[in-house]
C-alpha cells in the first residue's frame, strides 16, 4: 500500500511527546473549549478537521503508521477525548494547529521538555509559557486537560494558542457531521473540484462555496465518504448535479482512480447543496482522498 506523502509530516514527531500530541489528529464530538458556533483555532486555514479518536483509529493508523508504533504515542492517545485541527496552506508559513482535550501528565511533560536541549521555553502572546523546537518546527503547550500544538514552516515559532476569538463553524456543518468519526470542511474547495473534473474529462468550473465531508465505517474494515458541495444558488447546485450525473455515464476504465470515487453513486440535490456518496474505500483509496483534500 502506498503511504501518504512523507513531506507533509516530516520532522513533526521527533520527540516522543510530540508524537503523542500530534497523534491527536481527531476529535470526539465538540471540544469542551469551543462554543456551539466556534472552534478554538485560528482563522486562515484551508481545512478544519474533527474526528472521534476511538472510532477513527484506523484512519489515524493509516496516516501515522510509523508513529503509531511508538508506545508513548499509544499511551497518550488513550488519554485524549477530543481534538480540533486546522490545516494551513503552504504560503501561510504554518502547517497545522490543533487543540486536544483529554487528561495529560502535564507536570511530567514539562519536566521532559526542560531536560531536552532541543526544546526552549517561550512566552505566548496571551502571556502563557509554551515549548518550542526549531528542529521540529513545533510549538506546544500542555496542561492537565488541554494540549495546543502549532507547526511552522519557518524558523519563527508559531504561537500554539489561537490569536483570534475562534473560527466560526459553517452553517449546517454540525447537522451534517452528526456522529461521523471524522469530518472536515474546506474553505476554498474550488481548485480541488476543478482538478477532479479535469481528470474526469470535464473542463468546467463551478463556484463551490464550501465542501463538507464525512468518513464513516463500512463493512470489512473499509470506509465510505459523504461529500456535500455548497453553492450560493439552487440553480448552480442543480447544474452541478446534472453534470456529475452525465459524467458518471461516460466514465472509462482509463480515467483516474480518484475521479471514479466521486462518480460511484448518483448525486443528490439538496436545496443549494449537492450530496455525493463515494464507493466503499480501502486504505489506499482513503489515502488518496485525504491527500487530495488536505494537500
Amino acid at each position: 500500500m502506498k503511504k501518504p506523502d512523507g513531506n507533509k509530516f516530516q520532522k513533526i514527531l521527533l520527540h516522543s511527546m510530540l508524537i503523542a500530541v500530534f497523534f491527536f489528529f481527531s476529535c470526539k464530538g465538540t471540544p469542551t473549549t469551543q462554543t456551539a458556533a466556534t472552534l478554538n483555532l485560528d482563522n486562515g486555514a484551508s481545512a478544519y478537521i474533527l474526528a472521534d479518536v476511538e472510532q477513527a483509529l484506523p484512519i489515524l493508523e493509516l496516516l501515522l503508521a510509523e508513529e503509531m508504533e511508538n508506545r508513548q504515542a499509544r499511551d497518550m492517545m488513550e488519554r485524549t477525548s477530543s481534538v480540533a485541527v486546522a490545516i494551513f496552506p503552504p504560503e501561510s508559513g504554518r502547517r497545522f494547529q490543533l487543540e486536544a482535550v483529554g487528561s495529560y501528565p502535564s507536570f511530567w511533560a514539562g519536566l521532559a521538555f526542560s531536560f531536552d536541549r532541543n526544546w526552549q521555553q517561550r512566552r505566548s502572546a496571551a502571556g502563557r509559557d509554551y515549548w518550542y523546537s526549531g528542529d521540529a518546527g513545533l510549538s506546544i503547550m500542555v496542561s492537565a486537560r488541554l494540549a495546543y500544538v502549532s507547526a511552522s514552516t519557518t524558523t519563527e515559532p508559531a504561537d500554539p494558542l489561537p490569536a483570534s476569538r475562534g473560527v466560526l463553524i459553517p452553517e449546517g456543518f454540525a447537522e451534517f457531521r452528526q456522529s461521523s468519526p471524522l469530518s472536515c470542511w474546506l474553505e476554498d474547495p474550488a481548485p480541488m473540484i476543478s482538478r477532479v473534473m479535469r481528470e474526469a474529462g470535464i473542463p468546467l468550473q463551478f463556484p463551490v462555496q464550501q465542501l463538507f465531508f464525512n468518513l464513516n465505517p463500512a463493512d470489512d474494515g473499509r470506509w465510505e465518504a459523504t461529500l456535500r458541495f455548497l453553492y450560493e444558488a439552487t440553480a448552480q447546485a442543480r447544474g452541478m448535479a446534472s453534470i456529475l450525473s452525465l459524467a458518471a455515464n461516460f466514465m472509462s476504465d482509463g480515467q483516474s482512480h480518484i475521479a471514479s470515487i466521486f462518480f460511484a453513486n448518483p448525486p443528490v440535490l439538496n436545496g443549494a447543496n449537492v450530496d455525493v456518496k463515494t464507493a466503499v474505500l480501502d486504505e489506499g483509496e482513503i489515502t488518496l482522498l485525504l491527500n487530495m483534500f488536505l494537500q
